[in-house]
C-alpha cells in the first residue's frame, strides 16, 4: 500500500510555497495555555526541517481540540507556534487567522526556508465538512502540498483531501510514511509468534480490528473493560464492572473465531477490583470469574500481568493498542505498566523483534514511562490506527494516490 504513496524525495520544493497539513494537536493546560506533551510537534520537525534544508517556505497547518466557534482563545494555536520557534531554531510566522488577510500576507512574506503557521483549522466549519470554497482558498495559498498529519488522514476533511484534490504535487511526509511503513508491516509481513495486546473501555471499538488481526497473530491479548464482555460471555460473575450487553454474542463469536482460527486468545484470571468508579475507591484482587457483587474491575490483576508479560517475552511481533486499566490513576495502573516494561524488555532481549503502540492512551502510557525509544514504533495517530488495522484505505492516504 505504501508503495504507491508518494514521499517527500518526488518534490522539487526549492522556492516554492508548501503546504503541509501536520498534526499539531497536543494537549493544552492552565490559563495562559501551556503545552504538556509535545510529542506530535516534535514528530512533525524532520518533515518541516528537510522541506526548509531544500528552501521551501513552509505553511504549516493543523487542528486543535474541538473549538466551541472562531474565538475559542483556549484553542488558539498560539502556544504551538511559540513552541515550534524554539525547536526549529527559526521565528515561525504566526497567522491568526486561516484563510483571510492576514493568513495571505504572512504567506506572502516568507522567504525560502521560512515558516508560518496558520490558525486552528477548525475555527472554520469548512474544515470538518470539506467545503469547496473553504478547499478552495486553502490550497490557493500554496504550490504543493505535504500530508504530514497520520492522526488526521482518517478524517475526510478540507485539508486532508480537498487540498490534495486542487494542487497537482501531493505527497506524504516523513512521518506519516514512516506511519504507514509501521503498520503495513503488521498487516502484510506478520512475523510469528505475532501477539495483539488489545485493552480500552468497549469491544464494539475493537470488533473490526480483531477481524483483521485473527488470520495474521498467534495470540490475542485481551484486557482493559473490554475484558469483561469477554468473561461475561463466557459464564464470569463479574460483578459491576463495564460491560456491552448488547455486544455479548459478538464476544462470543470473537472467541470461536479465535479458535477456528487458532490463535491463542488470553483474558485476566485475576483483576483489581473497586467498590466505585473512583481514584480513592477502595480496592482488592479477586479471581476474574467471581467479581464481587458491587465491585467493578478497574486493572488487570498482578497474576494476569505476569502471564501476559510471558507471552510478550516470547514474541517477534506486538502490537499493542488499548490500556489494561485505569492508568491515570496509580491504584490501577500496575497492569497498563507492567505490559509496558514487557515490550520494553523484549526490545533488550530480542534486537530483532518488532514491537508496535497503536497510539493513543498506550502511546501515552509508554511516554509516561519513559519507555518510548526502546519500542520499535509509537503511533501518534489513535483513531487512524484502529482504521488503518482494520483494513480501511485512509481518505487522507488515498487522496496522495490520485
Amino acid at each position: 500500500m505504501t508503495g504507491r504513496v508518494p514521499g517527500l524525495d518526488q518534490l522539487d520544493a526549492a522556492g516554492r510555497v508548501v503546504l503541509v497539513r501536520a498534526d499539531l494537536n497536543v494537549p493544552l493546560a492552565g490559563d495562559p495555555p501551556e503545552i504538556t506533551d509535545e510529542l506530535r510537534i516534535v514528530a512533525s520537525l524532520p518533515t518541516v526541517q528537510r522541506l526548509r534544508e531544500v528552501g521551501a517556505r513552509v505553511v504549516l497547518m493543523s487542528h486543535l481540540g474541538r473549538p466551541k466557534g472562531p474565538d475559542d482563545d483556549a484553542l488558539r494555536l498560539g502556544p504551538v507556534a511559540a513552541r515550534l520557534s524554539t525547536l526549529l531554531e527559526t521565528d515561525v510566522r504566526y497567522a491568526r487567522d486561516i484563510v483571510g488577510e492576514e493568513a495571505r500576507a504572512t504567506v506572502a512574506d516568507l522567504a525560502d526556508g521560512d515558516v508560518a503557521l496558520l490558525e486552528n483549522l477548525r475555527f472554520d466549519p469548512g474544515e470538518t465538512a470539506n467545503d469547496p470554497d473553504f478547499a478552495d482558498a486553502l490550497a490557493g495559498l500554496g504550490e504543493m502540498y505535504v500530508n504530514d498529519a497520520f492522526g488526521a488522514a482518517h478524517r475526510a476533511h478540507a485539508s486532508v483531501v480537498g487540498i490534495p484534490e486542487r494542487l497537482d504535487q501531493h505527497v506524504a511526509g516523513h512521518l506519516l510514511t514512516s506511519e504507514l511503513d509501521a503498520l503495513s508491516r503488521l498487516l502484510d509481513a506478520p512475523e510469528s509468534p505475532f501477539v495483539a495486546i488489545l485493552g480500552g473501555a468497549k469491544v464494539s471499538d475493537k470488533i473490526a480490528v480483531i477481524e483483521s488481526l485473527l488470520p495474521r497473530v498467534d495470540h490475542l491479548v485481551i484486557g482493559g473493560a473490554m475484558c469483561f464482555t469477554f468473561l461475561k460471555a463466557m459464564g464470569a460473575d463479574v460483578g459491576a464492572s463495564r460491560v456491552e450487553e448488547d455486544h455479548l454474542s459478538t464476544a462470543e463469536d470473537l472467541v470461536r473465531k479465535a479458535e477456528a482460527a487458532d490463535v491463542r486468545l488470553h483474558l485476566p484470571v485475576d483483576v483489581v477490583a473497586a467498590d466505585g468508579f473512583a481514584e480513592d475507591a477502595d480496592h482488592e484482587v479477586v479471581g476474574a470469574q467471581v467479581v464481587p457483587d458491587g465491585r467493578m474491575g478497574l486493572d488487570i490483576g498482578p497474576e494476569t500481568t505476569a502471564a501476559y508479560a510471558d507471552v510478550v517475552a516470547g514474541a517477534k511481533m506486538v502490537l499493542w493498542n488499548g490500556p489494561m486499566g485505569v492508568f491515570e490513576w496509580d491504584a490501577f495502573a500496575a497492569g497498563t505498566r507492567g505490559v509496558a516494561r514487557a515490550l520494553a524488555d523484549l526490545a533488550l532481549a530480542d534486537a530483532d523483534a518488532f514491537t508496535v503502540i497503536g497510539g493513543g492512551d498506550s502511546a501515552a502510557a509508554v511516554r509516561q514511562m519513559g519507555l518510548s525509544d526502546r519500542m520499535s514504533h509509537v503511533s501518534t495517530g489513535g483513531g487512524a490506527s484502529l482504521e488503518f488495522l482494520e483494513g480501511k484505505d485512509l481518505p487522507g492516504v488515498a487522496a496522495l494516490r490520485a
